[in-house]
């Protein structure tokens, strides 16, 4: 499977190319789609928050929430898929990158069955393999998450 270039994506990123980029899988890909990309510097992307997801059954019943670590980790695939987005394919292993460090993180909002989760990320800045990211989740357009994320690459394998 080829995959295109920074420069030669067509949006939206439907989950199948998410799927060849991240490792998740279901229950635990959070994100749906890619609708704003722009190279190395910010993603906008979709979560479609449905009662079916199984997190629901004990967060919790009768009053469904959606956990606030789930939110964070959509934000960190939503900065994994920047990060693989902007960078130039080759046929040899893609490095991993995972979730290090959250700072900042605060919840102003809950996000329940029917909302859309859109996910904004933002590079801050990439060293040594790690990437600094200002995350912000949002419903409605009304802020419901934020945190800065560091995420490191590491080699699959």
């Amino acid at each position: 499977m080829s995959h295109a270039t920074a420069s030669t994506i067509t949006m939206p990123v439907d989950v199948e190319h998410i799927q060849a980029l991240l490792p998740h899988r279901y229950p635990f890909l959070l994100v749906d789609r890619v609708l704003e990309f722009s190279a190395n510097k910010s993603l906008r992307a979709l979560k479609n928050v449905s009662i079916n997801e199984p997190f629901f059954q004990g967060h919790f019943p009768g009053h469904p929430v959606m956990p606030g670590v789930l939110i964070i980790e959509a934000l960190a695939q939503a900065s994994g898929l920047l990060v693989q987005l902007s960078v130039k394919r080759d046929a040899g292993p893609q490095p991993l990158y995972y979730l290090v460090k959250v700072d900042k993180a605060k919840f102003t909002q809950i996000v329940s069955p029917g909302d859309q989760l859109i996910l904004d990320v933002e590079l801050k800045r990439m060293l040594r393999g790690m990437g600094l990211f200002t995350c912000r989740a949002s419903v409605a357009g009304k802020q419901v998450a934020e945190a800065e994320l560091l995420c490191a690459g590491r080699a699959a394998g």
